[in-house]
């Protein structure tokens, strides 16, 4: 059995959602503003910076930590997503002990047995990219965060670019049910290698970390080629690439619209593009993205 709140120190950590119910509304009723980080856990930096950007426009920030069930199509990928609360809750004191809530509940206390997706129309952007190669993820990700911002009530909410196709359906998710929060897209916190930090990072073999940056310099060409090559070619040249590295496989590369998210066919000077690209590194899948102009 799990307590209902966990005290780390001097930062609470709620498990049940009558407890940080009762420690929402308090915050409100004293007139304080909140910003929620919604995570999966195994908290790296650049998590840690979506949190610092949630308070520096908010009096508080609440980190969810819950490895949302209803969002994995592989059941291995759910099994082995690396779970390390006490080591998040650590990190997240570096940044501020006092004004940080963490809530980490439990799938039972989320879904209350049933843990089943919300059905969802995002206007398409669903079915595009991610939602060719990992069916009802979205539904997934719509149901949590829905679900979320009904617990919390934020008045702001932050994710990372890395996800793009996320961010763009979270957006898209307050505005069809005019939801009562502000969504706060920020920019990809990358290693010094280039990497996009990802928790699954820490699941490569020192072989395919070593070799992962590949993928961002990848993009960067790409970015450069943008200005000259078709989109057609550019996929094409990313593919070939790919096909060099015997330890990176390719799922998909494309640019695209960034806000239908629909691949380009001719280009247009009025619009906003973006590369994104998956690629497995072992058993590990990668994803990153770069704005094209």
């Amino acid at each position: 059995m799990f307590a209902a709140v966990i005290f780390y120190s001097i930062m609470f950590v709620y498990k049940k959602k009558e407890n940080i119910t009762k420690a929402i509304k308090s915050i409100r009723e004293d007139g304080l503003t909140i910003g929620l980080v919604p995570t999966m856990g195994a908290l790296h930096e650049g998590h840690l910076q979506l949190v610092i950007k949630a308070l520096q426009d908010n009096d508080k920030a609440v980190v969810s930590v819950f490895v949302n069930p209803t969002q994995f199509d592989n059941s291995e990928d759910l099994e082995k997503y690396p779970r390390t609360l006490e080591n998040d809750v650590d990190l997240l004191k570096t940044v501020n002990a006092d004004d940080i809530i963490v809530y980490a509940p439990t799938v039972e206390d989320i879904y209350e047995g049933k843990a089943v997706s919300e059905s969802f129309d995002f206007d398409g952007l669903e079915f595009e990219m991610e939602g060719k190669f990992r069916h009802g993820h979205f539904d997934g990700v719509g149901t949590i965060v829905k679900r979320f911002f009904e617990i919390v009530k934020p008045h702001k909410a932050y994710f990372g670019e890395k996800d793009f196709q996320q961010l763009q359906i979270i957006r898209k998710l307050v505005e069809k049910y005019e939801l009562p929060v502000e969504v706060i897209g920020c920019k990809i916190h990358r290693e010094t290698n280039g990497l996009a930090m990802s928790s699954r990072n820490t699941r490569l073999t020192p072989e395919h970390l070593n070799v992962a940056p590949f993928i961002y310099k990848t993009l960067k060409s790409a970015k450069v080629k943008f200005g000259t090559k078709s989109a057609n070619k550019i996929a094409e040249w990313v593919e070939n690439q790919f096909k060099k590295n015997n330890l990176l496989k390719l799922e998909y590369f494309l640019v695209a619209d960034a806000s239908t998210l629909k691949p380009v066919k001719r280009k247009s000077k009025n619009k906003k593009y973006r590369a994104f690209i998956a690629a497995y590194a072992g058993e590990v899948r990668l994803i990153d993205n770069i704005a094209l102009n």
